[in-house]
């Protein structure tokens, strides 16, 4: 069983709230994903592979701002050989799988960043912003006491997830969302560069018990750093079977709350599950404290450990992709 830091979410919440049910927000009105759309691909100058730089880009209003790093297009093995220590059955087969570029977060994203979405309410100036949807209030201070300038975001939902990276598009006005489970993979491996660990990663034996400030180990040879460690990260995939066959920009959609991916490791975890080819199912355990009914659609109490970083993709997509990428539809636990 993972370690947790001992919270007092049950008594720190209203007997009233412990059986109310989390509204679940409304669909985006795609009225608002067509306006999103627009300002997006009028306002996006990179049109190919060569414009593609690195930048640092503010979150308009504030002085938070984040790194992107391009990762080139290719073709990669997904999955890991029979051989790989640690090596789990659900990392098979290995095929092949072409992805289009994209930029990815060069770092994880920080409560910094998560705040100014989870807090801010509505402002009255970006009608298109404050249309997105928000968390309700936590009921306890979501760090557990691990820190929160510079340290990594944890304990949202996928669906929490996915409505950062809409309300950050609507910010900046540039497309962002979660990576699908092979863009991370991709990424993670940098074309098979080795890896120190020691040197690049936080996990059970030097973490001493918590997160850290995101961006203090080594970057790997793509300069993304604490790819493996610190915090476990949100895919955009549900968890299923690897195909037999070779995939281009593969995307599993979520039919059910559960099962979804998350990949890379955690400080709470051995170095032996810091691998770029390890899956980890999310499990309704993940939010097992939670005293509401239903849950939470924001919060997993008990993953103390995940949190994400965003990409985005060189090509814009549509109106009804964009719409999907940020809203998955399965919010809700059965």
């Amino acid at each position: 069983m993972r370690k947790l830091r001992k919270f007092f979410f049950l008594l720190a919440l209203p007997a009233a709230a412990q059986t109310a049910a989390p509204a679940k927000p409304p669909a985006d009105d795609l009225k608002l994903v067509q306006g999103l759309q627009r300002r997006i691909a009028s306002g996006t100058k990179e049109k190919k592979a060569s414009d593609m730089k690195p930048y640092k880009s503010t979150i308009p209003g504030t002085d938070v701002s984040f790194e992107m790093v391009p990762i080139p297009g290719g073709e990669f093995t997904m999955g890991t050989p029979a051989g790989e220590a640690g090596r789990q059955k659900d990392e098979g087969p290995q095929h092949k799988v072409r992805l289009d570029p994209f930029w990815m977060a060069a770092r994880e994203v920080t409560w910094d960043e998560y705040r100014l979405f989870q807090f801010s309410h509505v402002e009255g100036k970006m009608p298109d912003v404050d249309a997105v949807s928000h968390p309700t209030r936590p009921y306890v201070e979501m760090s557990f006491g691990m820190g929160l300038n510079g340290f990594p975001a944890i304990s949202m939902t996928q669906h929490a997830a996915n409505k950062y990276a809409q309300w950050l598009s609507a910010k900046t006005g540039q497309f962002y969302r979660l990576p699908t489970e092979a863009e991370w993979e991709y990424a993670c491996r940098a074309g098979n560069a080795p890896v120190d660990l020691a040197a690049s990663a936080w996990y059970d034996a030097n973490a001493n018990g918590k997160y850290q400030l995101v961006g203090t180990k080594k970057p790997n040879a793509w300069g993304l750093y604490d790819m493996l460690g610190n915090v476990m990260e949100w895919t955009l995939d549900a968890y299923a079977p690897y195909p037999a066959g070779d995939a281009v920009n593969p995307w599993v959609k979520s039919k059910t709350s559960y099962p979804q991916v998350a990949r890379g490791g955690s400080w709470n975890d051995p170095a032996s599950s810091l691998r770029c080819g390890a899956r980890v199912a999310s499990d309704a355990s993940w939010k097992q404290q939670d005293p509401q009914l239903p849950k939470s659609i924001w919060y997993l109490t008990d993953a103390q450990w995940l949190g994400f970083r965003l990409v985005r993709p060189l090509k814009v997509p549509s109106v009804v992709e964009m719409n999907s990428f940020w809203n998955n539809g399965v919010e809700v636990d059965p």
